[in-house]
């Protein structure tokens, strides 16, 4: 399943009146070839997406193996065991799966939108190259990030490349938005100068999450125990301004682990 879902954006430390939640439910596009789930929206307010994820990010056939698959396949097993051997992951064996590009523009400051992709899954590793950018050089916060552990009740975790830091948010349904999560070790700062990109990495396990950047580890984050890590994964872009197009972010080279 393939479902878009936008959420409001506050840090943790910032003061704000909280407002009561509202949902609607989002039009979806003309039918295609394939099924394409109606979209739904969760939000501290009502607000309606000004444009619709290009292209869909559906897997990318692997059932003809050539020269260029096989090269590609033993360098995500390399990838495997370089976090094995970092003690980021508790084994090599495990399953790929590989995505199309995904690119999204989102005009609405302050709040991002999730992307849900249909596959649930608790610990696991996601790496991507993305390239991001801001209509406005001074917009606030803004990116191409992931969400995982999302559950059917809107709660979710969600990790943005930002132009100075990594964001690393929990949308609990205690709060009426996503509060901003520290780093348990590094310092979680990153420094690019718009437009910019970067391969990005997020890894779960055991309760951990990892956040590297161009290879690098840049943070350490523990996640609650209470709560349930199993969840689908989602892509998602912060939106930094309301002008022009706001936040644009495209997402290549897109793969991801499982363990068995």
């Amino acid at each position: 399943m393939y479902r878009k879902a936008q959420v409001r954006f506050v840090l943790f430390s910032c003061l704000l009146l909280v407002v009561s939640s509202a949902c609607s439910a989002l039009s979806t596009p003309p039918p295609v070839p394939t099924d394409t789930p109606e979209p739904t929206a969760t939000a501290t307010v009502t607000l309606t997406p000004t444009k619709t994820p290009r292209p869909s990010p559906t897997p990318r056939p692997t059932s003809t193996p050539n020269l260029a698959a096989t090269e590609q396949m033993d360098l995500m097993q390399a990838e495997a065991q370089k976090y094995f051997d970092l003690g980021y992951i508790e084994t090599t064996e495990g399953r790929f799966r590989e995505f199309e590009d995904f690119e999204y523009d989102w005009a609405q400051l302050g709040w991002y939108q999730r992307f849900l992709l249909g596959t649930t899954v608790r610990d696991f590793f996601i790496t991507a190259h993305m390239n991001w950018e801001s209509a406005y050089k001074n917009a606030d916060e803004s990116g191409c990030g992931i969400a995982f552990a999302n559950q059917e009740n809107g709660e979710h975790y969600a990790v943005f490349l930002d132009r100075s830091k990594i964001l690393f948010l929990d949308a609990d349904n205690r709060y009426s938005y996503s509060r901003l999560i520290g780093t348990t070790r590094g310092t979680g700062n990153v420094k690019f100068t718009p437009p910019a990109e970067a391969d990005f990495t997020l890894i779960v396990n055991d309760g951990y999450a990892y956040v590297l950047v161009d290879g690098e580890v840049v943070g350490e984050y523990t996640l609650s125990q209470s709560r349930n890590l199993r969840g689908d994964l989602a892509f998602t872009v912060l939106s930094g301004t309301n002008k022009d197009y706001g936040t644009r972010c495209e997402m290549t080279d897109i793969h991801m682990w499982i363990p068995d």
